[in-house]
């Protein structure tokens, strides 16, 4: 495989670039230093909340790229390039439909912090890996702040318990299965392949000179913007059958071995 014109590469975070305890490796780091002197450029790419992106890539935060909120928040370099709130009407709109929904948790997630009801106590602990900031507030209607995304979890599974009731949504807006557990809902416009597109235009980067990694639904649209888009061994059958190429698990290196290969390219 011949990556040798490779000048950008995305990759997601959990499931991917993170292994099974949400740690980044030292590998990658050194492997990431390594990239820039071949002026291979980088970018995250998450559901995730942007403060929980760079407190994870905290030692290269300020001079990559961080695509969160599944694309709605794009920042480069400290730059905003990309906002694509929910509007009101729409945040409504789910929050009513979600009433219906036994055990699911809502949280209401802005571009530095997520709002939650004091009923989601008992899911805290899983909160606290993907948002570093958060509050909560008895009314979840009654925030008037800019919501990025609604995330919505579900203790049993969310392709069984939340998808069937959020699906109806989509086309007016973007309703993704983006773990095991969540949904996220967000504006139409809000997903990593339209926040991936608005970054090659700006880097005057082309399809063929793109790397994308993912391992979820909600990577679907910024493979389909790369030549060189890889799925890893752990990730869902629709990611497998999407992407052009594989690696191995986030447990086994699959995203360093992946760079090792580009580096190897550029030699």
């Amino acid at each position: 495989m011949d990556l040798s014109d490779i000048k950008l590469v995305v990759a997601d975070m959990d499931g991917t670039l993170l292994n099974s305890k949400h740690e980044v490796s030292k590998e990658f780091f050194d492997l990431y230093q390594r990239l820039r002197e071949k002026n291979v450029y980088f970018a995250a790419a998450s559901g995730r909340q942007f403060d929980s992106i760079a407190q994870k890539l905290a030692p290269i935060a300020k001079e990559i790229t961080i695509i969160a909120e599944n694309g709605g928040f794009t920042v480069h370099k400290d730059n905003e390039i990309v906002s694509n709130p929910l509007r009101p009407r729409h945040k409504r709109l789910v929050l009513k439909e979600l009433l219906e929904v036994d055990a699911a948790q809502a949280v209401l997630c802005t571009k530095h912090a997520a709002y939650l009801m004091p009923s989601s106590q008992p899911f805290l602990e899983q909160l606290k890996e993907y948002y570093t900031k958060f509050n909560f507030i008895e009314d979840l209607n009654a925030f008037e702040g800019e919501v990025m995304k609604i995330a919505v979890y579900h203790p049993r599974g969310s392709e069984e318990h939340i998808y069937p009731f959020m699906k109806h949504f989509e086309g007016e807006l973007k309703v993704k299965v983006s773990g095991k557990f969540w949904v996220d809902v967000s504006h139409r416009d809000a997903n990593k392949g339209h926040a991936l597109e608005i970054i090659q235009k700006e880097m005057k980067i082309s399809m063929a000179e793109t790397m994308v990694i993912g391992d979820y639904n909600n990577d679907l649209e910024m493979l389909a913007r790369a030549d060189y888009s890889f799925a890893m061994a752990n990730a869902h059958e629709n990611v497998m059958a999407a992407a052009r190429f594989s690696t191995s698990s986030n447990d086994d290196r699959g995203v360093e071995k992946v760079l090792q290969t580009l580096l190897d390219s550029k030699s």
